[in-house]
């Protein structure tokens, strides 16, 4: 399909190919994004709401990028839908046999290297019934920003080794990955049973001295609490860790628009690995922890007890979120190591190998200035 010359200084609808009967049938409909102007392929513009063309420069505005317009979905319908519903759509994914990470098959390629290792992976023609996103934070770093504080990052570890320092500032391969995210909406009604601590004070005297003992007087108590969660944010990724994922955070959830096909070209976006349900379990355990300080503060006193939380959930929302993130992988010593830019905060989390030589030389450096100043002391002592 061919684009519209008139198109060119307007918003270009993208080109659709079909590879079968479309989705209803177990099949995907993917999209490219060619130029008006050049036929040349576009890509999303950082920091823009925009597809720009590298060749010839077109930009074609993104239609619909409003936070308003993002939509809660109905946590039950989905969470109970079968696969072959029209709650989820065919996907095509990829799967790397070296990290165990999916990501999402862009239209017309059949081989890319792996975000998190860099392995080299190729499709296989595997096909998923997935819950599709509802909701984008777009890029908002360029690639030029990322780099420079990947650099300082580098070279602000001091235990890393020159060489990596070295490497690491020839040149900092970068590549935009959207990694999905739950986020769930609840209201929540808890009945609790536990106990009141009371402090007071008995004077205790022993021979001459008296002091000021303090005791607790208990008083078991009962009550009920409601609250109300909004964007319980969990990670459906299983290829970063518990910590990389807190690292990245947090992340602007109220800017999120509607998701659109047109943020993905130039990006690579990661399947979901963690289902619907199970994240609402992890979620559960983050909503516990703000449930039991609500009892506490509902209960009283100086200290308190909790024996049993019963709690009922309803109204219960969620959306499927893309966060992005700049990502590059290199090895070093046959070892690959991660390092992960949020691109709308520029927070730097990575991972680096440790010199050896440098650690025992600033051990030995802390044992010789700890002598010193010892001797300092006992000259100090010795001539008072």
């Amino acid at each position: 399909m061919a684009p519209d010359p008139s198109a060119s200084t307007g918003e270009i609808q993208p080109a659709r190919d079909q590879n079968a009967t479309g989705p209803a049938k177990g099949k995907q409909t993917v999209s490219r994004y060619p130029c008006a102007r050049c036929g040349a392929k576009l890509e999303f513009a950082p920091g823009t709401m925009s597809l720009v063309c590298r060749y010839c420069g077109q930009v074609n505005e993104i239609a619909g990028a409003r936070p308003e317009l993002v939509e809660e979905l109905d946590y039950k319908t989905y969470a109970q839908a079968r696969q072959d519903e029209s709650a989820a759509e065919a996907v095509a994914t990829i799967h790397c046999n070296t990290c165990a990470a999916t990501v999402q098959q862009p239209a017309h390629i059949t081989s890319l290297s792996c975000p998190y290792c860099g392995s080299n992976i190729v499709s296989t023609g595997a096909s998923e019934r997935l819950i599709k996103p509802n909701a984008v934070l777009p890029f908002v770093l360029t690639r030029e920003r990322v780099i420079t504080s990947f650099r300082a990052w580098l070279a602000s570890r001091w235990f890393a080794p020159n060489a990596l320092k070295k490497q690491g500032k020839l040149d900092a391969a970068l590549t935009g990955l959207y990694v999905p995210h739950w986020t769930y909406d609840a209201s929540t009604h808890s009945r609790y049973t536990g106990s009141r601590g009371d402090a007071y004070y008995v004077t205790v005297k022993t021979g001459k001295t008296t002091t000021q003992v303090r005791k607790v007087r208990w008083t078991r108590v009962s009550g009920v609490v409601n609250n109300k969660f909004d964007d319980v944010l969990v990670c459906a990724s299983r290829s970063l860790t518990a910590d990389q994922a807190r690292g990245l955070e947090p992340w602007d959830l109220k800017a999120a628009v509607p998701y659109s096909d047109d943020y993905l070209p130039g990006m690579v976006a990661e399947s979901y690995q963690i289902t619907l349900p199970e994240g609402f379990e992890h979620a559960r355990q983050i909503m516990q922890e703000r449930i039991e300080a609500v009892v506490c503060a509902d209960i009283g006193g100086d200290e308190q007890q909790i024996d049993n939380i019963d709690t009922a959930y309803s109204n219960i929302t969620f959306k499927l979120l893309l966060a992005p993130v700049w990502i590059t992988a290199y090895r070093y010593m046959n070892r690959v190591y991660n390092v992960l830019v949020n691109a709308r905060t520029g927070e730097v989390i990575g991972q680096r190998p440790y010199s050896a030589w440098k650690i025992t030389l600033f051990t030995i450096m802390c044992v010789f200035i700890a002598g010193v100043l010892l001797m300092i002391v006992l000259a100090m002592n010795n001539g008072g």
